[in-house]
């Protein structure tokens, strides 16, 4: 079987902070140079791609002459605002010299969140490509938070996957791919070779990072795959070592590990809902409401909701949970928490009764709603 990146035509390739910066010990630009060779055949050969680059903090780290990766935000967000200018600074250099252009985005899933500003996104990365420029993205980790703290490109990618509708995901790492037991402590482990994406065997076996550089381990890579699937795109975890990896990949040649998508693709709008990284809060249903939801595909009343966590505003983004606290959906809710409250295990009819006003009768139309 030839690799599933072999008729892709839209490509998100995503470079570990490793493989950039030579294991930590500063900017690797060789290694960055054939990068931009790879992603100069694919262009000619009529692919568009978009790179999502990890390495920033760890190049300023080596600018600064720091050996550890500093626990203290601002240590972290002064790291990122050095080391992004050698980055960027290193890559168009790479680039130029195949006579492509390259644009800097640099994004917080907070950017892909708000509904405009993820539109807006879409829109000048889908112009970029058209206009045969070479996207490069990052992590937004000058002004970024919990990002720095929790964050990893991995997401990152898969977020920008599903916001341009790649055909697929390209995950470049130090390993030859997804093994089913951790190849640094087991010599017997065995390269996995294809999966589906999502398969929570896989996730099973994914392990932890031991880099003193890069926040993703195999975990993150596996659950990217889940999440790209979501807009139909197969994903491959493979070796940045391999020679030529990306002209090979794309040429049907089999390397590393790939996972292919096989759920049907969301919609857009339903796609956006899914890749909320941070709801605002929670609804718990009871199975009755569940089963609507999942069997049936209605919208979300409240009589079935009997409790609510945290604190929202109408029109933000809320998960719903069945009685086991597992997310099974998640939606732009009509109610803010407060009203909510009011109104649990209560008839749509009654709502006007416990408001004083009713806006709508579903706590989430199921046309604001994702099942996950």
């Amino acid at each position: 079987m030839s690799s599933v990146l072999e008729k892709a035509k839209r490509l998100v390739v995503k470079v570990g902070s490793s493989l950039v910066t030579d294991r930590g010990r500063g900017l690797d630009l060789v290694a960055l140079s054939r990068w931009a060779e790879q992603v100069a055949e694919l262009r000619r050969a009529g692919r568009q791609v978009v790179l999502v680059s990890s390495g920033a903090i760890a190049a300023g780290m080596q600018r600064l002459g720091w050996n550890r990766r500093p626990h203290a935000l601002h240590e972290l967000q002064a790291a990122a605002a050095v080391g992004q200018m050698g980055l960027i600074q290193a890559y168009e250099t790479c680039f130029g010299k195949h006579q492509l252009l390259t644009s800097q985005i640099l994004v917080t899933h907070e950017d892909l969140a708000d509904r405009k500003r993820y539109l807006n996104a879409r829109t000048t990365l889908r112009t970029l490509l058209d206009l045969g420029v070479i996207p490069i993205i990052n992590e937004n980790d000058t002004v970024a938070v919990d990002e720095i703290r929790f964050g990893d490109n991995d997401t990152l990618a898969a977020l920008v996957t599903n916001l341009i509708e790649a055909d697929a995901l390209v995950i470049l790492t130090d390993q030859a791919g997804l093994y089913d037991r951790d190849p640094r402590k087991d010599r017997g482990a065995t390269l996995i070779s294809e999966g589906r994406a999502g398969d929570p065997a896989l996730e099973a076996m994914a392990g932890g990072t031991v880099s003193p550089i890069a926040l993703g381990g195999m975990l993150t890579k596996v659950l990217a795959a889940k999440r790209a699937a979501r807009s139909g795109a197969h994903t491959v975890i493979a070796s940045g070592h391999e020679d030529n990896v990306l002209a090979r990949l794309v040429r049907g040649e089999r390397i590393g590990t790939q996972l292919v998508a096989e759920r049907a693709t969301l919609a857009a709008r339903k796609q956006w809902l899914a890749d909320h990284l941070q709801v605002r809060g929670s609804l718990v249903l009871d199975a009755g409401a569940v089963r609507a939801l999942v069997a049936r595909g209605k919208s979300l009343l409240p009589i079935g909701v009997f409790e609510v966590g945290g604190e929202f505003e109408r029109g933000e983004v809320v998960s719903c949970l069945d009685e086991s606290r597992r997310e099974v959906a998640r939606g732009l809710v009509n109610y803010s928490a407060t009203e909510t409250r009011r109104i649990l295990r209560t008839p749509s009819g009654e709502i006007e009764v416990k408001l004083g006003y009713v806006d709508e009768p579903e706590l989430i139309h199921r046309d604001n709603l994702v099942l996950l």
